[in-house]
């Protein structure tokens, strides 16, 4: 069974469609949380993975949405839950409300959190991985990071698929993940898309510039 991972969308519809063109045959999708934040598209977004009837858990910025509440000192995420707040519908706004905090996936094998499996809004970066984060489930996925990396042990294997629309590891491409359950192997990838037609969005949406400017190296 091969499932293919993405996580922190952050509304970058131009990056998903890009990611879900390239995608390989997968059995199945799921997605680690933050599909809203940051970028133009929200509701795009929401409707990508809603209306293929992909499972997600909350990340933090879902959260904001979600909760009616926002973040303190960070004006770009501030301006991204404030725009996906103006632009999801209700039905979309339900969707966000109703995503769990984690899922189990393929009869308990996979587990899926945004941050870290047991202390919420935690950065796991690769160097945090260990099996020491893994319970009963074969396959830990995370997100929150936007690190693309992942480890195999004895016990299973710990991974995030990077960020599809916000990248921070020093490579731009929209990252994402294929996990085959047969033989615990993970795959990675990268795929360009128009980060320049995102970053005019980015402007005539009014959000802020420096949301713009990361996307072109990275960060």
């Amino acid at each position: 069974m091969k499932v293919g991972v993405v996580s922190d969308v952050h509304s970058n519809l131009v990056a998903l469609e890009a990611v879900l063109d390239e995608m390989p045959d997968v059995d199945r999708l799921v997605c680690a949380g933050d599909v809203v934040g940051y970028n133009p598209w929200p509701a795009e977004c929401v409707d990508g993975l809603r209306e293929r009837g992909v499972p997600a858990v909350m990340g933090n910025h879902d959260r904001m949405v979600a909760t009616d509440r926002n973040f303190r000192g960070n004006g770009m995420a501030q301006a991204g839950v404030e725009h996906a707040k103006a632009e999801l519908n209700d039905v979309q706004r339900t969707w966000v409300e109703n995503l769990p905090r984690e899922r189990t996936l393929a009869d308990g094998r996979v587990k899926v959190v945004h941050d870290h499996p047991e202390r919420q809004d935690e950065y796991t970066y690769p160097e945090d991985f260990g099996p020491h984060l893994l319970g009963d489930e074969d396959a830990l996925i995370l997100g929150h990071t936007h690190v693309q990396a992942h480890e195999t042990y004895a016990d299973g294997v710990v991974m995030n698929p990077g960020s599809v629309g916000q990248p921070r590891d020093r490579d731009p491409r929209a990252a994402y993940a294929v996990l085959d359950l047969d033989d615990l192997s993970v795959s990675e990838h990268r795929v360009e898309y128009d980060t320049e037609r995102v970053q005019e969005a980015v402007q005539e949406a009014g959000l802020p510039p420096e949301t713009a400017d990361r996307l072109s190296d990275g960060r």
